[in-house]
């Protein structure tokens, strides 16, 4: 109301007392004046009711001088290309290597021959030296030292409980952070059942002139080969170093990293200590065609992580016998109301996707009109934020990276078909949302099942907190804990005002115009994004507050999941692989001459 009051009086006041000459009673000079004052105090006044929060309009920025204009370098920054200086011609001379047809076959047999390596990694593997399952990374290990000898023969190999590979570059100058790249060595297991259903079989590295076919070709193989591509091609052009560069490769990425990540960061620490590297960059975000732009999204931070095991027991007996609720008739209640109780998702001021809709807002020119003046406001206006979630939302991927989603993905119960089940149980994935916590889910599941537990008469126990009376009769139990013991809360997010991200920006720039003969600044856009899957990184948030997430895949018009990745026929585009050889070329190229 002050604000209000405040303008209409500096509305009013300049035109009344502005006349150092007396006025004359009647003056009709005078009655013009107040007029026009009042009839602009009206129109201010209407101006300022329909202001809802929003940005000052036009009609006020000038008299007030509070409020600037929404600008789209302020809410989406973009760097500059970055291309090497002092290795320019090291650069120009290795991009023409990568365009070459002998060149392109080399690439397409270092990724096809990793594919047809196995190297699958399940879930509750025992310990390394113990479960043989681990050996498969023998011959992958074997394979590597094959195809790579320059790198095996010039970078330092560190093998980190068996199976972890941590390779070092030393730069001549030890003064500077070296540069931390990292990707994973293990692939999703193919189920048997659906060997039939590839167009090529799994572990075949089959290229057909255009794809490489196999588990692993995009998700991570192609990050991991990339890199050494990368590497192997420096240092057959003679490149040595300035600046170090430190590669780890995990072994049980897709198992939540407890052997490989796990043991490697502790590596890492002890070796180099906290915040001892420029920045990282492991697998995640690539670019593709949005609102008709083309968008990088690193992936700043990832979503947290925890699944909920869902435990009922009851009373066994002859199924000749039954109760009303069998142990599986009450489990399927209770994952019936997870269903019917969605997390609700809410777009936030502050939050990673927050800031890539403001940068679609910004560049993205395909973008609908309203919603593009829904976004601008809502800077300041609540009003528009919620006009601008309730348009996103109408996508499913958008909806689902906001917020923590809950998914039933395990169920077990039963023994035998004339036997009441004593115990039957469930496991519900949870992505926690980035501005969430461990604890609210915790907390939300526990109030969730509340009424269920009661109305069932079930002695209830969730994280370890007894609910109910303790020793109270009850028909049964039920039991929300942490499925695995692998809770995670949300990454801390990477700052994108740092030098370090302009250089991974300007990189990913230079990149994509080298790679198609352009030039200019403006025909890529990056936007900050996240990971809803975990990464290794999990593991290495204290080596660096500039970790980001990307592995430059061109995904045209689609997701990674039209690839194939952790289902059949996953597939990599050739030369989507050539260009990553590129980004990471680049990469280390132009963090070399990196200066803070």
């Amino acid at each position: 109301m002050a604000l209000k009051d405040d303008f209409v009086k500096e509305a009013l006041l300049p035109s009344t007392v502005s006349d150092a000459s007396p006025r004359k009673k009647g003056s009709c000079r005078a009655g013009l004046v107040v007029v026009k004052a009042l009839l602009l105090g009206l129109s201010v006044w209407a101006c300022l009711n329909a202001l809802d929060l929003a940005p000052v309009p036009a009609c006020m920025k000038d008299r007030l001088g509070h409020e600037r204009e929404w600008k789209a370098d302020e809410q989406c920054p973009q760097a500059t290309a970055v291309v090497p200086k002092k290795n320019v011609e090291l650069w120009s001379s290795l991009g023409k290597t990568f365009d070459s047809d002998a060149f392109k076959a080399r690439a397409v047999e270092w990724i096809g021959g990793a594919v047809r390596v196995p190297t699958q990694s399940y879930d509750k593997m025992g310990p390394v030296g113990e479960d043989k399952r681990w050996e498969a990374f023998g011959p992958f290990h074997d394979y590597l030292l094959k195809s790579f000898p320059l790198i095996h023969s010039t970078l330092e190999l560190t093998k980190v409980n068996t199976w972890g590979l941590v390779y070092v570059w030393k730069g001549s100058d030890a003064s500077l952070k070296p540069l931390l790249l990292a990707a994973h060595q293990d692939v999703v297991p193919v189920n048997p059942d659906t060997v039939d259903e590839w167009t090529h079989p799994p572990f075949s590295g089959y290229f057909d002139g255009e794809r490489i076919w196999g588990r692993g070709s995009s998700d991570d193989k192609s990050g991991l080969i990339g890199i050494l591509s990368s590497i192997e091609s420096l240092l057959e052009a003679g490149f040595q170093p300035t600046r170090g560069v430190v590669l780890a490769f995990g072994f049980d990425e897709e198992t939540s990293g407890l052997h490989g990540a796990a043991a490697i960061s502790k590596y890492l620490h002890e070796t180099y200590g906290e915040n001892s590297f420029l920045l990282l960059v492991d697998e995640g975000g690539g670019f593709a065609q949005e609102y008709g732009s083309v968008i990088a999204t690193p992936g700043i931070a990832e979503k947290g992580y925890i699944d909920v095991r869902v435990e009922v027991t009851s009373p066994g007996g002859h199924s000749s016998v039954p109760p009303q609720h069998t142990t599986i008739g009450i489990l399927s209640q209770l994952l019936v109301h997870y269903e019917e109780n969605p997390y609700e998702a809410k777009l936030s001021r502050g939050t990673p996707i927050y800031w890539k809709s403001q940068c679609l807002a910004a560049y993205a020119p395909d973008l609908p009109g309203e919603l593009r003046k829904a976004l601008k406001k809502s800077v300041k206006s609540d009003k528009a934020l919620k006009a601008a979630q309730k348009e996103l939302f109408k996508s499913k991927s958008f909806h689902a990276l906001v917020g923590t989603t809950q998914a039933i993905d395990l169920i077990n119960g039963g023994v035998k078909t004339n036997a009441l089940p004593e115990l039957a149980w469930a496991v519900v994935n949870h992505r926690i949302a980035t501005d969430s916590s461990v604890g609210d889910v915790q907390a939300h599941d526990t109030e969730l099942l509340k009424q269920l537990a009661h109305q069932f008469n079930l002695s209830y126990t969730a994280f370890g907190s007894q609910l109910t009376e303790e020793g109270a009769p009850a028909y049964g139990t039920l039991t929300l804990s942490d499925a695995w013991g692998t809770a995670l809360a949300p990454a801390p997010i990477s700052p994108i005002d740092a030098p370090e991200y302009a250089l991974l920006s300007g990189t990913i720039k230079a990149t994509y115009n080298a790679h198609r003969s352009l030039t200019g600044d403006e025909n890529i856009v990056v936007a900050p994004g996240i990971m809803s899957g975990n990464t290794d990184t999990r593991y290495y948030w204290a080596l660096t507050p500039h970790i980001y997430r990307y592995n430059h895949h061109n995904g045209g018009n689609t997701t990674g999941i039209a690839s194939g990745v952790h289902t059949i026929n996953e597939f990599l585009v050739a030369d989507a692989f050539y260009e990553q050889i590129r980004f990471f070329t680049t990469l280390i190229l132009n963090a070399d001459e990196f200066q803070a």
